[in-house]
C-alpha cells in the first residue's frame, strides 16, 4: 500500500486525524455488531455519563512496519485484558477480547498508508476508549456506553534522541489506598494534571508519586512506572496494588531475565533506597524507557551515577533489546507480536 504523503521524520508526538475509526455501542444490555467509520466526531447528550460523573477508561498500544515489512502491533491481548479489568472496576460493561484485538485489527488495516515506514522512527499510536453516553443525573452508572478506537502517526517521544529526565517527590497523591490507582481510568489522569503542571512550572519534567498510605514507598509517575538498576545490574520494578501494571514495564521484566539473564526484584521499595541505585527510567508505551538523571525531594537532590547526559547501561540495553522485538530486529517471544499485514 502507498504511504501518505508525510514527512515522517518530522513527526511531532501529537494527533494526527486518519481515514477510519471503529464504533461500537452498547443499548440493552448487549454490544452493536460495531464497524469502521469516516466520522472523527463524537456526538453525545449534555447530560451523558462520562461528562457527569468520568465513567470512562482507555488504552494506549502502537502499530509498528518491522524490519521485514510487516505491519504488527505489540501484545494487544494484554491492553485488551487490562481494559476489562478497567471496565469491572468502573461499573461498565466488558467488550469482550476478542472483538477488541478484531477491532485494533481493522483500525489498523483501513489505516495502513498512516503506518510510519520502517526506519522512520515513527509509528502508529492506537487509542481504544469506552465511555457512558446515555443522560445520568443521579449518581449511578449509566445504561449505554460507546467503545471506539482512533489511530494517529506519532513521531519518537523524544525528538532528537533521549535527554534523562529531572523530577521531583510530588507533595500531591495519585492515588488512595484501595482506590482506582491500578485502573487505566481517566479519572485518574484528570488528577494528576496539576500536579505535572505544578512540576513543569518549578523547572522539573516529572513527578515522582509516593505510596498514599505511608508515603514511604515509590509507586510511579502520572503516566508511568519506574524501573530501577541496582550497582551490580539487578533490576527493581516497584510492586504496589495501587500502580497501574504497565504492559511496557512487564515486557522489559521479561526481557531483563530471559534475553539479558539479568535478575530481577518486584518488591516494595522504600524511597530511602533510591539514592543507592545506579539506573533509573520510566517505562510506558510512548518512550519504552526515559530515563532518569536527578530526583530532587523538596531541595535535595539525588543524582543518578548514569549521569544527566545519555541512559545508563542496563537501561540502554533493555530499551535496545524491547524496540529490537518490537520492530523485527530481535526474535520475540511466542505471542508478543500480532501481524495485521
Amino acid at each position: 500500500m502507498e504511504k501518505k504523503n508525510i514527512d515522517w521524520s518530522n513527526l511531532g508526538f501529537g494527533y494526527v486525524q486518519t481515514d477510519k475509526r471503529y464504533v461500537s455501542n452498547y443499548r440493552n444490555g448487549a454490544w452493536d455488531e460495531g464497524g469502521l467509520t469516516e466520522d472523527a466526531n463524537v456526538v453525545i447528550n449534555e447530560c451523558a455519563g462520562v461528562l457527569q460523573y468520568s465513567q470512562s477508561c482507555f488504552e494506549g498500544l502502537k502499530a509498528y512496519t518491522t524490519q521485514d515489512g510487516h505491519i504488527v502491533t505489540f501484545r494487544p491481548d494484554l491492553n485488551a485484558a487490562r481494559m476489562e479489568d478497567s471496565a469491572k472496576r468502573l461499573e461498565m460493561p466488558v467488550f469482550p477480547q476478542d472483538r477488541f484485538i478484531e477491532a485494533v485489527e481493522q483500525v489498523v488495516a483501513a489505516n495502513a498508508a498512516y503506518v510510519p515506514p520502517y526506519g522512520s522512527g515513527a509509528t502508529m499510536y492506537l487509542r481504544p476508549y469506552m465511555f457512558g453516553s446515555n443522560p445520568v443525573i443521579g449518581v449511578k452508572p449509566a445504561d449505554e456506553y460507546q467503545f471506539r478506537i482512533f489511530a494517529t502517526p506519532v513521531g519518537p517521544y523524544f525528538k532528537g534522541g533521549v535527554r534523562p529526565l529531572t523530577i521531583c517527590v510530588s507533595d500531591f497523591d495519585r492515588a488512595a489506598p484501595h482506590g482506582t490507582g491500578h485502573l487505566k481510568a481517566g479519572l485518574n489522569y484528570a488528577m494528576s494534571l496539576h500536579a505535572i503542571m505544578t512540576a513543569h512550572a518549578n523547572g522539573f519534567d516529572e513527578n515522582m508519586y509516593l505510596d498514599p498510605a505511608t508515603r514511604t514507598k515509590v509507586e510511579e509517575t502520572g503516566g508511568a512506572n519506574f524501573l530501577f538498576v541496582t550497582k551490580d545490574n539487578k533490576v527493581v520494578t516497584p510492586k504496589s496494588d495501587s500502580i497501574l501494571p504497565s504492559i511496557t514495564r512487564r515486557s522489559l521484566v521479561y526481557v531483563a531475565k530471559e534475553y539479558l539473564g539479568l535478575e530481577v526484584e518486584e518488591r516494595e521499595v522504600l524511597f530511602e533506597e533510591v539514592k543507592d541505585f545506579a539506573e533509573c527510567g520510566l517505562c510506558g508505551t510512548a518512550a519504552v524507557i526515559s530515563p532518569v538523571g536527578k530526583i530532587v525531594d523538596h531541595g535535595k537532590e539525588i543524582c543518578m551515577p548514569s549521569g544527566m547526559s545519555e541512559m545508563g547501561a542496563v537501561t540502554k540495553k533493555l530499551y535496545e533489546t524491547l524496540t529490537g522485538i518490537q520492530m523485527g530486529r530481535i526474535e520475540a517471544p511466542e505471542g508478543w507480536i500480532h501481524v495485521i499485514e
